[in-house]
């Protein structure tokens, strides 16, 4: 079952059910057009993977870490299914394709075995960094963290749905930017876990981008971002720039 939050046409905060483009809540169903879908949860904070496929750290001309890199996005940056998103002004911006881990509950000290208990779902997400200032700066504060950076959704899908080979492809007005697997991961999703847990208390609605695969390329004014991702479905935001 994929899970959708949204907001109904009284306004109203809902979770529901995504079947087909619809969306069911309490007897009623609604086309998911006529609706606003919102970011699958509330996360405290985002933490991200940098340089998990080889072949992305390879195009950045980076060297593969010998953990995972770990750096975080915080809620201000939330975006939904949909949205248009506004890019910091004359900044060079580059999509990233991801597969993100929502957490399902508190934890700490996770072990690898333990990892998927404390998983709520999976779902489609899109690091936007901005080049410009990440590569000028060593937190990545003005290149990750800016207001809507971190688009997400359109569901949260239980992790059973998703093959461990998964495709997972970018679109940019249609035209495909990534494509590649979710078996290229260097730190598969267990190892992540039990790696920031060691350092972080994780809580429920946390999310935890997994990387990007090769492909990564600009997003300018007035696109159209499409992250698609086998057995969840497909993310869809705009993006504007001043």
């Amino acid at each position: 079952m994929h899970r959708v939050r949204f907001r109904d046409p009284a306004g109203s905060i809902r979770q529901g059910e995504w079947v087909d483009g619809e969306v069911s809540f309490a007897g009623e169903t609604y086309d998911s057009e006529e609706i606003d879908v919102l970011a699958p949860c509330e996360p405290s904070k985002i933490v991200c993977i940098g340089r998990n496929y080889a072949a992305h750290a390879a195009e950045r001309d980076e060297e593969l870490p010998d953990r995972p890199l770990l750096f975080l996005k915080p809620p201000n940056a939330v975006a939904g299914h949909g949205d248009t998103v506004t890019l910091p002004a004359e900044r060079y911006v580059e999509h990233e394709a991801e597969l993100a881990v929502v957490i399902g509950e508190q934890c700490r000290h996770v072990s690898e075995d333990e990892a998927d208990e404390v998983i709520a779902g999976y779902t489609c997400f899109d690091d936007l960094s901005n080049r410009d200032d990440q590569d000028e700066e060593q937190n990545w504060v003005r290149g990750k963290a800016f207001d809507n950076a971190a688009p997400m959704g359109p569901v949260l899908a239980p992790p059973e749905e998703v093959p461990d080979d998964a495709r997972i492809q970018l679109r940019v007005d249609g035209e495909t930017r990534q494509d590649s697997t979710l078996e290229h991961l260097i730190f598969s999703i267990p190892e992540l876990i039990a790696e920031i847990t060691q350092y972080l208390t994780l809580e429920p609605g946390d999310v935890i981008a997994t990387g990007t695969p090769e492909g990564v390329g600009p997003v300018e004014d007035g696109q159209r971002v499409e992250v698609e991702i086998e057995g969840i479905g497909t993310l869809e935001h705009d993006v504007r720039q001043p």
